[in-house]
């Protein structure tokens, strides 16, 4: 058996930046990005296949502290899950940043007994280019890391380095998946992330955390793909702002997201988006399990 194969979990705080290395690795969106944290919900499943390895990347929600709605607990409990059921944790910090947040993580780590490569992102915004060195060093005493690798995820630079680490740590093994596939979820549920990615973009501060997407229906003809969508925020105060002066916020997204669409999907596309009520949702466990948060 010269087949190698693992499960490996991208960890972390919010917005560190690892939705942007998993695109980086497959050089195409596997998740949406956005600078705004908590953008990732779910478990995002990503499968990199070359002739002698596969390695099933899980992008999971950023680990947070002082959240209490349900959406909030049902994010952490699918980050903790994530490195529960891996071969390998891939722990991704922002520079040198070491905060509460990476405390916990570590601890949890430990405690799991997972082996860690320990990936330091966002170097290339390090204004002195010797200072990754003390960094390094300082990072180096705070656990048994399988390595340390300093990456730009934006910039792709030394993610080689990150590719080789990772498969000389995961263990032999047949392959799961076929090799063509490099998603492990549905066409709804990823044309949903792009509409939310575009949507989040392009709000304030607190809105983005309070709407939903979900995807009535897609309608396949020989020349375009129809597709209606629901997007739910929990007021109507937060509706208006989300339908914007005259319908101009909307339409943008909805704009933005066609684009987006036709370029993943080589499909020319008709979107229709609604924009509906759902009081409190983010705090009610039952429209959260219908909406896919299980």
């Amino acid at each position: 058996m010269n087949k190698k194969f693992g499960f490996v979990s991208l960890t972390g705080r919010t917005n560190v930046g690892k939705s942007t290395l998993l695109n980086s690795i497959f050089q195409k969106k596997i998740a949406i990005t956005s600078r705004k944290p908590q953008t990732t919900r779910n478990r995002i499943l990503g499968i990199f296949s070359d002739a002698k390895n596969q390695i099933v990347f899980l992008d999971s929600p950023g680990v947070h502290t002082g959240h209490r709605r349900a959406l909030n607990k049902y994010m952490n409990k699918v980050a903790r899950t994530c490195y529960e059921e891996v071969d390998l944790v891939i722990f991704v910090i922002d520079r040198g940043r070491w905060l509460k947040e990476e405390e916990n993580i570590l601890k949890n780590l430990k405690e799991l007994d997972k082996p860690v490569i320990l990936v330091v992102n966002k170097i290339d915004r390090l204004k002195n280019k010797n200072g990754i060195l003390p960094i390094l060093n300082d990072l180096s005493s705070k656990h048994n890391f399988e390595a340390i690798i300093p990456i730009s995820a934006l910039r792709k630079d030394n993610l080689e380095d990150l590719l080789s680490k990772v498969i000389e740590k995961i263990p032999k093994g047949e392959f799961h998946y076929p090799t063509i596939e490099e998603k492990e979820f549905s066409q709804s549920f990823y044309v949903s992330e792009i509409i939310r990615e575009k949507a989040i973009n392009r709000l304030g501060d607190e809105l983005p955390y309070r709407i939903n997407v979900e995807i009535d229906k897609i309608q396949d003809n020989k020349f375009i793909k129809h597709i209606f969508s629901n997007i739910y925020v929990e007021s109507s105060s937060q509706k208006a702002i989300l339908l914007g002066k005259n319908g101009s916020m909307i339409k943008s997204i909805g704009t933005s997201s066609r684009k987006e669409l036709e370029k993943e999907l080589d499909s020319k596309i008709n979107l229709q988006l609604r924009v509906r009520v759902k009081k409190n949702w983010t705090n009610d466990v039952n429209l959260l399990s219908k909406y896919g948060y299980r």
